[in-house]
């Protein structure tokens, strides 16, 4: 496995870790502010989990191909 692709997954699980966190905000009881501003950060690291993802898929494929 490339530095690069181990690298790309050590990201994803922090991003992943970063999530959760915002989720455990979202599931406690409500207050608006705290809420807003998790919710906002929750789809903003879903965003880069799946740009993540992307870049891993692409760096499999690129992999595939030189093989």
């Amino acid at each position: 496995m490339t530095e690069r692709l181990e690298t790309l997954k050590q990201a994803r699980r922090r991003m992943i870790e970063d999530r959760d966190s915002f989720a455990k905000i979202l599931a406690a009881p409500f207050d608006r502010s705290t809420a807003e501003r998790s919710r906002n950060k929750f789809v903003e690291t879903q965003i880069l989990i799946d740009a993540i993802d992307r870049a891993i898929a692409g760096e499999l494929a690129a992999d595939g191909n030189q093989g």
